[in-house]
Formats: C-alpha cells, structure tokens, sequence
C-alpha cells in the first residue's frame, strides 16, 4: 500500500506480529485515517490524534507500544512531544513521519529520542518494515538480561538507565544510550555500520547518510574524550570496535 494524499494503492504484504496498541499523532487527517485503517487491517490496534497536545493527553491516558509521530504539528510539535513520550515511558517504540530530508532534521528526531524515521510520503510496506524491526528490539529487550554492562572503568546500568566512568555519571540521550549497549554487548567485536543500522536504529543502512557516525562522535565525546583508556576504536572500511586495549 502507498499514502499520498489520502489514496491507496494496494501492495500484498504479510500481516505482521500483533502489538497492542499504536498511537498516530499526524495532522493532516487524511494521511492519519489512512494510516490508522491500514494498522487496523494488518492486526494491530491503532489509534489517531491531529495535534500533538491531544496526542499527548491521549499516550497519557492509555497504554501504547507505539508511536508514529509527525514532525510539523500545530501546537505542541513533533519533537517536543517524542521529548516528553520518551521521558515518560523509555521502552515504547517511536517512529517520527516526516516531509524534511535533511540530515539535522533527522538528527534532531533521534535527540529527541526517535527510534526511526520515514520520510512522506509514507509507503505502506516500508512503514510495516520499520515497525516489524522496531517490535522485534522491543520485545527482546524485554527479555531477562543482565542489567549491568562493564568494561574497563565504564559501567552501564540497564534498569537505572545510568552510565558511569570512573564512577562519574555520563548524562547519554536514548539514541546514544542505545548505540553505547549495542557496542558493550559486542565488545572486543568490530561491528558494522549495517549492524548497528540495524540493531540501534531498525533500519537498513544508507550509504549515502553519516548519522551513525554522528553519534559515534558523541559518545567518544562523552566517554572518551576526558578518560583513559579511549574505548571506541575505528576499523577504517570495516566499522567500529569498544575494546579496552588500544592499538
């Protein structure tokens, strides 16, 4: 399926795991029914709002999964309202719709702590695409693991959502709290770009697009810029590698 301008045209696609509740906050009403019917035809529970102070009082009163979160809102506007989501529940799934192209637009939206972004307008099967791969990190982060991540002075607390180097708290946003796991969880492994468009941001990796270097950039900022020793390490051509010996 394809949205523009409120038309659909039919693309057979499978019908995806069910989430309980998704939650469309798009102004333009005839993109959000369209979306919000299509949701509703492949299993899931979805929900719309046309401003974002509605949206909000609505993620307020009910349980969501899921977001899908316009940028260009009357009122309260897209990233405020992913800000205040993301601050009030860490582990919902928020996907931002979007009519900008460039890259600090995007960049802004993961700030605000925006697992993912489609740009407008919106094509149904890359949107089923990007909310299958966001439930899939959803869900299995909510399976058992362990909550503290260490190596060498770093520590990472999973359940306080806390990071610490040489006991001295590293305030993180959700994206680069996320990069940070992915890398400690595959610590002493060199990691792709393609990897981590995948695991962090549930996307496919775009060639043209630096945004994972961008937030390599900020946890070596945060990280390693002042401490020893430099954790983050590139592997020129290949990715990236957290490792506690330096080469």
């Amino acid at each position: 399926m394809y949205i523009n301008g409120g038309y659909w045209y039919l693309n057979p696609f499978p019908k995806i795991m069910r989430i309980t509740k998704i939650l469309i906050v798009e102004d333009e009403k005839n993109i959000a029914d369209a979306l919000q019917s299509g949701l509703r035809e492949h299993g899931f529970d979805a929900v719309a709002a046309y401003e974002g102070e509605n949206g909000f009082e609505l993620f307020s009163q009910e349980h969501f999964d899921l977001l899908l979160l316009d940028i260009n809102l009357n009122g309260l506007d897209g990233f405020e309202l992913c800000r205040k989501v993301r601050s009030a529940d860490p582990s919902i799934g928020i996907i931002m719709l979007t009519s900008l192209y460039g890259i600090a637009d995007k960049v802004n939206g993961y700030k605000a702590g925006a697992d993912d972004y489609i740009v407008k307008p919106v094509e149904f099967t890359e949107l089923l695409l990007k909310i299958n791969a966001l439930l899939k990190r959803i869900i299995k982060g909510k399976e058992p693991v362990a909550s503290l991540l260490r190596t060498s002075n770093l520590e990472m607390d999973l359940d306080k959502m806390e990071v610490k180097r040489n006991n001295l708290k590293i305030n993180l946003t959700a994206k680069e709290f996320h990069l940070l796991e992915f890398l400690l969880r595959n610590k002493n492994k060199v990691v792709s770009r393609a990897d981590i468009a995948m695991h962090v941001w549930g996307i496919d990796f775009k060639t043209n697009t630096n945004v994972i270097d961008v937030y390599i950039s900020y946890l070596r900022n945060k990280i390693d810029r002042n401490f020893h020793p430099k954790l983050i390490h590139t592997h020129t051509g290949v990715g990236f590698i957290l490792k506690e010996n330096e080469d």
